[in-house]
């Protein structure tokens, strides 16, 4: 589908239906007029004042009939609507708004939702009330009234969850889902969390436009509701959806492994494979999003503070009528012309000039580094400085490594626009010292086609618009999409490239590497199935 966001428009239209067609059951009738309620909106207030009389009895399973519903309204409209009219009409107009209004006069009701899937309208029947046959006082039969489960969407929804508990209400539920390994549901979760973050930093942007034009039409009240909002949203945030994405990474990494060197995946587990990357997607841009309200948060705490505080200064300022305070006095005493500068000096006063403050001069002065977690400045120490720059050392180097085997699969691959692991095999058998170039050892080979196998498709313009698009977070390990675009940028011969594509060849028999090194420096065998890498240029 090529808008995914209109994947579920069905379900949302179905909640759609359930305010349209009772809407539209009440404004057509008439008969409301005969009871006194003239104006729409009382209406709708006795329709669900009635619904939600409804709902208690059935939550509490006692009988609900038309009498109980009668005195209801009768009671209702004596304390509070104050309309001209006897319990006999009450009774009446109970029974005008339970199988007029909300049962259609026992007709089905139906309301179509457009589903993008099938390119056709799905009827989609809307039920509010349901009736049961129940049995009072001295064996009296009576019908008694209670809510379907349309009728307690509607009023549930009628009644939101507050702002501070949705996103936690959603990453419970998101977790459980994990848990329970429904990642197709867990997709939706996700993507409501993200939305709901996207939301918030949209609304302290907003708050943030309306404090530049004027703070004082900005509520304390308002202030305080956005301010609490991002804190529920950022707290433990970080910290739990890193586990996350940690926890989905590895699953990925195994179900990958497992479709390369076990067995291939079925239906399902291709499925999940799928919805887990998504997962991982989202919750990569989950913590950008994350970031950005931490960071606007504080911009708003800042702007907002100046702006009062500039707003108290202003207040505090004298002014004066130069009509009335200068000229007028002038006129009636040209003498005072000669003390002029007293009223005009305090227009022309200098900030005092900055002097030396010998008190800095002898305090110790501390170097500051950044650390690992970009999010928290720390101070660094002499030997702190070094082991972090002996760790970007490793990781350059380590880098360096992958980058060279891709170099060199790039090269050999862009001699015919293709080549295979089983004719590379033959190549470095035939020049040995090409091996430690391609396959320097276990884990870089392993990482590098597992990486290929699993995007199977890279396409180099959009890693390019995506990276002038997007500022994300420098990487702490080897990303493939990122070097093999690095290599296409720096390396004149690679310019051309458009597409890079990875084929596993099934049919045909697994290559063995015999030789390869492992972290542990010892040497082991490579069995693996053969992958064809093309190139377009």
């Amino acid at each position: 589908m090529q808008y995914e966001f209109l994947k579920n428009f069905p379900r949302r239209m179905k909640n759609v239906g359930l305010y349209a067609v009772i809407v539209q059951n009440s404004v057509q009738k008439l008969s409301w007029k005969q009871y006194g309620f003239t104006k729409f909106d009382e209406q709708i207030n006795l329709l669900f004042i009635v619904l939600l009389y409804i709902m208690e009895q059935s939550l509490k399973e006692e009988k609900c009939t038309m009498d109980d519903i009668a005195t209801y309204i009768d009671t209702i409209n004596v304390q509070y609507m104050q309309k001209d009219i006897s319990y006999e009409q009450c009774r009446k107009l109970g029974d005008f708004i339970v199988n007029t209004v909300l049962s259609n006069e026992g007709r089905p009701i139906y309301f179509d939702g457009y589903h993008f899937e099938k390119n056709a309208y799905e009827k989609m029947q809307i039920s509010y009330v349901a009736n049961k046959i129940v049995y009072i006082e001295n064996e009296v039969r009576r019908t008694s009234y209670y809510l379907t489960d349309d009728g307690y969407n509607l009023l549930l929804s009628t009644l939101e969850i507050e702002d501070n508990m949705k996103f936690n209400i959603h990453e419970i539920i998101f977790r459980l889902h994990l848990e329970k390994q429904s990642y197709d549901k867990a997709v939706d979760d996700i993507k409501n969390v993200f939305n709901l973050m996207r939301i918030q930093f949209q609304k302290v942007q907003e708050a943030m436009r309306q404090i530049r034009r004027n703070a004082l039409n900005y509520s304390v009240k308002d202030y305080e509701e956005i301010l609490l909002g991002n804190l529920n949203t950022i707290t433990d945030t970080k910290k739990k959806f890193q586990s996350y994405r940690e926890m989905i990474q590895m699953r990925v990494k195994d179900l990958e492994e497992e479709n390369i060197n076990i067995r291939k995946l079925d239906k399902k587990e291709k499925q999940d494979l799928n919805n887990l990357k998504i997962i991982e997607k989202y919750l990569t841009r989950v913590l950008d999003e994350h970031q950005k309200i931490l960071n606007s948060h504080f911009d708003l705490k800042i702007l907002y503070t100046e702006e009062l505080e500039r707003l108290s200064q202003a207040r505090l300022i004298q002014r004066f009528s130069i009509r009335k305070d200068f000229y007028d006095k002038v006129l009636q005493k040209p003498a005072s012309l000669e003390n002029m500068d007293m009223f005009f000096r305090p227009l022309f006063n200098k900030k005092p000039e900055k002097i030396y403050n010998l008190n800095k001069a002898f305090s110790y002065e501390k170097s500051v580094g950044i650390s690992e977690d970009k999010d928290i400045e720390e101070e660094l120490d002499f030997d702190e400085e070094a082991f972090q720059k002996e760790k970007e050392e490793k990781l350059r180097k380590k880098l360096l490594v992958y980058e060279k085997s891709l170099r060199y699969l790039l090269e050999r691959a862009s001699v015919t626009g293709k080549i295979s692991l089983g004719e590379l095999k033959e190549r470095i058998e035939a020049y040995p010292e090409e091996k430690e170039i391609f396959i320097p050892n276990v884990d870089v080979f392993k990482e590098i086609m597992v990486e290929l196998i699993r995007n199977r498709i890279i396409d180099i313009a959009a890693l390019k618009k995506e990276k002038s698009e997007y500022i994300q977070e420098q990487p702490g390990g080897f990303q493939l999409n990122e070097m093999l675009l690095k290599l296409v940028e720096e390396i004149p011969e690679n310019s051309k490239i458009r597409l890079i594509k990875a084929e596993r060849l099934e049919e045909e028999e697994a290559i063995v590497f015999l030789g390869i090194r492992d972290e542990k420096n010892q040497y082991r065998s490579i069995r693996c199935s053969n992958v064809l890498i093309y190139i377009e240029c």
